[in-house]
């Protein structure tokens, strides 16, 4: 086993930690490891992360769903559209958008690179929303109305979001279940988890008919992920998560950061 696949299925681990001891995040990573130390395209990798996204996802969702902390009601109305708009994304945009895009001075802007680009900007504007202060948390929930259309308009917003680039959206689902149908954010974690595991599980389907699938290797990442979300939730007695989250959010910055430096300069 070469070094670099070592270091994979140690960010696999590392992806469920980060889960387990915050809530989410962990997904952010998933592309990034899949591309960069085992050497996927793009394409492949953001399949595979719905995959592992969603099974580790749902893990965090049956545990919330004991607590009765998933309010069913507003998950249904937020992942109709999301599971919708992931499926067709994975189905059939990404399978017709073209290998090269466009030139710009003899700069070649290939799909992969778009992915990976639009990827990095995903993971920036989620490091935002893990680095911001408590204060702001608390005021997601000065909420001003139950806005079911918005709900709607941002559950597949945020399919074709996680479509695109295998992330699950937490970081544009939570605040959307807080603003908009007045969750607790406690209640709207618990919640969001339910939907990001419905929906990348759903956008998976979606590659199955499109992409060879190494199962062997993806259920075995898969695997080591959900042992650490485990190890992650066993650690959240003795960790304090908001911190951690602040902590992650830089890292998530750097890394998002570093993506687009390397992806341009290559």
């Amino acid at each position: 086993m070469e070094i670099l696949e070592v270091f994979g299925y140690m960010g696999a681990l590392l992806i469920g930690l980060v889960l387990g001891l915050i809530g989410g995040g962990g997904s952010i990573l998933t592309v990034p490891i899949l591309v960069y130390t085992l050497s996927l395209s793009p394409v492949t990798a953001t399949a595979y992360s719905l995959f592992v996204v969603g099974t580790t996802s749902l893990i965090g969702a049956l545990k919330n769903m004991k607590k009765k902390m998933v309010d069913f009601k507003t998950a249904i109305i937020f992942a109709i559209p999301a599971f919708i708009a992931v499926y067709l994304t994975r189905a059939f945009l990404i399978t017709a958008i073209p290998n090269q895009l466009f030139q710009i001075s003899g700069f070649i802007v290939s799909k992969n690179l778009a992915i990976m680009l639009f990827f990095a900007v995903i993971m920036v504007l989620a490091s935002i929303s893990m680095i911001r202060n408590k204060e702001n948390e608390k005021e997601l929930d000065a909420v001003i109305r139950y806005n079911y259309p918005l709900i709607i308009i941002e559950g597949f917003v945020v399919g074709v979001i996680t479509g695109l680039v295998g992330a699950g959206g937490g970081f544009l689902i939570i605040p959307a279940l807080v603003l908009l149908a007045k969750l607790p954010m406690k209640k709207a974690v618990a919640t969001s988890l339910f939907i990001i595991a419905i929906k990348s599980l759903i956008g998976f389907i979606g590659d199955v008919q499109n992409i060879e699938i190494d199962w062997s290797f993806l259920l075995i990442f898969t695997a080591i992920s959900v042992v650490g979300i485990f190890i992650g939730i066993w650690l959240n007695k003795f960790i304090d998560g908001k911190k951690l989250k602040k902590t992650f959010g830089w890292f998530v910055l750097i890394m998002g950061i570093y993506i687009i430096f390397k992806e341009l300069t290559l």
